[in-house]
């Protein structure tokens, strides 16, 4: 199955014309998959058996002509709990976990009939922006296996940019799913927080996490988002806003909408092939008619510091079940309960997860509460006041992704500061709880560049019409990686 030469709409259209069935398409992925993986390194488990049981089961059924996502494989990020199939979160705290129950995004991809075919490779509980703080593997950027595929989703990305699969999920904390869809050249959305329940995501930081799709065109974004989407009783950060069909008016183009261009995120550290990319798009959005103006969000440059106190103390709270006694890792040789807890963690987790919890447990601390998460959280409302400002006259705002192309991989894995800097431009979109999409917007060095667009809370279809005015009127999107020498 050539999954850069199709797309969900095709792919359905040949799956209720009986052209291929399910099982097939399902039989060809794992094919696809395991030619690729060598090379590529995106998947922690296979869920080969289940899945085509499941594509046998709707072959039976029939394709119904109104579902686009029936039959389709997907994979899912591995902090995505799925019920008796392995979730570790890449971490060696959960390398045997075999969840009793499905996550609501399992729940309803289920209705929508897709078929999870594997979980993806990611940086330990979501701790990272390059993959490689997995406990299991190194995760290889599709287009430069000398490349890192970014982070923390960068294993969902990888394997939708190398064609393992056609979709895939990620979480986005403070730009994982946006950074890596940049650094593997495809579209990664983070819908506004709580559009998408997050009951059965491994919690990093409650109030940032989102779970998002990634797919290679913009409509197929919108298709998988619809089916994701929506309250749920069991998540109560989850909205009552009604889900649109968000590809209803996708093809409306930009003509009259109002674009805003933050000065801050075209500044230093911005590399000048990303800005020349950035501006081109400008132009391209220019001509097909959107308003393109200057603005300022004066406080995002506090962004990272804010989002390293906030996620942090949030995620030395959510790790604290991990303890050694209940379930996941725990320590041999151990003889009284203080060691069960201290060698337990100690030896579950990797390196930047502990320097999280760390950093975490000294902002909530007594005597440095009120100097640091107190005062981070001020500043978070701040920057949410700075958008809120610039939504008052805009309907969107662009910019980079990520200041640069993808690095190396161990570039710069020993310097957590430039690492933390790399999602300077994603994280205040967290922090105000706003959607952000990543589309492909051109090529430095052979490798993608990505153009963030922003919009107001719940306001998705927005991002998707002014994506896929772009998209159409490039071509970046229909490039394709050269896999492992194999074009």
């Amino acid at each position: 199955m050539d999954y850069f030469k199709n797309d969900l709409a095709s792919l359905h259209t040949s799956l209720v014309n009986k052209e291929i069935s399910a099982e097939e398409l399902t039989k060809a992925t794992f094919a696809g998959i395991k030619e690729k993986e060598p090379v590529v390194d995106a998947f922690l488990t296979l869920n080969e058996e289940k899945a085509l049981q499941t594509a046998r089961e709707i072959d039976a059924q029939g394709i119904d002509a109104d579902n686009v996502l029936a039959g389709i494989p997907i994979g899912i990020k591995d902090n995505i709990v799925t019920k008796d199939l392995r979730t570790t979160a890449a971490s060696k705290m959960l390398e045997n976990f075999e969840p009793i129950y499905d996550a609501t995004v399992m729940e309803k991809l289920q209705a929508a009939q897709m078929i999870n075919v594997g979980k993806l490779n990611m940086d330990e509980f979501a701790m990272g922006s390059s993959t490689e703080t997995s406990a299991f593997k190194k995760t290889k950027n599709a287009w430069d296996q000398t490349k890192v595929p970014g982070g923390s989703s960068g294993g969902s990305a990888a394997a939708v940019a190398s064609g393992e699969v056609l979709a895939s999920l990620g979480s986005d904390t403070g730009g994982s799913i946006r950074q890596p869809a940049a650094f593997n050249g495809i579209v990664g959305m983070k819908p506004t927080y709580g559009r998408v329940s997050r009951y059965g995501l491994i919690a990093f930081a409650s109030s940032l996490d989102q779970i998002g799709p990634f797919t290679r065109t913009v409509k197929d974004n919108a298709l998988v988002l619809n089916a994701i989407s929506g309250q749920d009783a069991r998540d109560f950060t989850t909205s009552a806003q009604p889900v649109p069909d968000f590809t209803q008016g996708i093809a409306d183009g930009v003509k009259g909408m109002k674009i805003a261009v933050p000065k801050e995120y075209l500044g230093e550290g911005v590399a000048e092939d990303v800005k020349a990319a950035i501006k081109n798009a400008i132009t391209t959005f220019e001509t097909l008619g959107a308003k393109v103006e200057e603005v300022s969000l004066p406080h995002s440059k506090y962004g990272v510091g804010v989002y390293y106190i906030i996620a942090s103390s949030e995620a030395s709270s959510n790790l604290e079940r991990f303890d050694g006694i209940r379930y996941g890792y725990r320590a041999p040789d151990v003889k009284t309960l203080e060691e069960v807890y201290v060698k337990s963690r100690s030896q579950g987790f990797g390196d930047e997860v502990k320097r999280r919890i760390m950093l975490g447990t000294f902002s909530l601390s007594a005597g440095t509460y009120d100097a640091f998460f107190k005062k981070a959280a001020q500043v978070r409302t701040l920057i949410c006041q700075d958008f809120a400002k610039v939504y008052q006259d805009y309907d969107l705002i662009l910019g980079p992704t990520a200041p640069t192309v993808a690095y190396g991989l161990g570039e710069k894995i020993d310097d957590p500061v430039t690492m933390y800097m790399n999602d300077i431009l994603t994280i205040p979109t967290n922090l105000a709880g706003l959607p952000g999409m990543s589309i492909p917007a051109g090529f430095s060095q052979g490798l993608p560049i990505g153009l963030q667009l922003i919009a107001p809370q719940f306001a998705e279809q927005t991002l998707y019409r002014a994506g896929y005015a772009f998209e159409q009127a490039t071509s970046f999107h229909k490039e394709i990686p050269v896999i492992g020498g194999q074009a």
